[in-house]
């Protein structure tokens, strides 16, 4: 074999061997990007189950919260009407006039807690409102003082939104009642130019954030309604300082 022979040779099995390298580099790339097309598609449709699942657990909590209100506002209702027209009747003077008076005020209280918890009560007024409402039963039941001061201009944002954002403060200031022991609450909506920020502080015991973060407690609920609106939210307390929560929504 001649050397312009043997060089012909080498170029073609070099030719060859590049042409393999392509295609090898071609098809890797074809399986990597398909490999990744199908995590991205198993991701989101993870993100899709979950984001069903927390849809479904939630609307079993406003439908059992919407049974308990009816049932409230049309059986203990009636039965508290019925006793303070009783007291009212019976002869016992300022006593039974006072007896009458406190099942009456028990009577608005048990009201407002039953449009509170019912989501067509909440749902036919805005956000702003349902908040001054809450606010103003917790002073009337005096268990803490609560202050409330709104900031910025209010716009108007999606129902669903307002439901789930209403849901997550009203757990909050739940808990702060049941388990804070604080004197006192303050709430503050702030509507900025590209999202709206709710902070709620209480002055009560406080506890470990994160400890409470690391076991998951108390925190599942608030954190699934947050994430069904693309809303970020952040609980931080320090044992003897309080709790805060910090509610962004992001206003398109």
């Amino acid at each position: 074999m001649d050397q312009s022979t043997l060089q012909l040779v080498i170029l073609v099995v070099l030719l060859v061997l590049f042409l393999l390298a392509i295609i090898v580099f071609v098809l890797f790339s074809v399986f990597m990007k398909r490999k990744n097309s199908l995590l991205r598609e198993q991701i989101e449709a993870e993100k899709r189950f979950e984001k069903a699942i927390a849809e479904t657990q939630i609307e079993i909590r406003e439908e059992t919260l919407r049974n308990i209100s009816w049932e409230l506002h049309d059986n203990i209702g009636q039965l508290l009407t019925l006793a303070k027209i009783k007291a009212q009747n019976i002869e016992g003077g300022e006593e039974m006039l006072e007896v009458a008076e406190t099942i009456g005020t028990g009577l608005n209280e048990l009201r407002a807690l039953s449009k509170s918890i019912n989501p067509e009560a909440i749902n036919g007024q805005s956000l702003i409102k349902s908040l001054e409402m809450e606010v103003a039963r917790f002073n009337r039941l005096k268990f803490l003082s609560a202050e409330y001061e709104l900031l910025g201009d209010p716009v108007v944002i999606d129902s669903q939104a307002e439901i789930v954002l209403f849901r997550i403060v009203q757990e909050f200031i739940t808990n702060t009642m049941k388990h804070s022991k604080a004197a006192n609450l303050k709430l503050s909506v702030h509507f900025k130019a590209d999202s709206l920020e709710i902070i709620a502080h209480d002055d009560g015991v406080g506890f470990d954030s994160e400890k409470v973060v690391k076991n998951g407690i108390g925190l599942s609920n608030i954190d699934k309604r947050a994430n069904l609106i693309n809303a970020h939210v952040r609980i931080n307390s320090i044992p003897g300082a309080g709790t805060q929560l910090k509610l962004i929504y992001p206003l398109d």
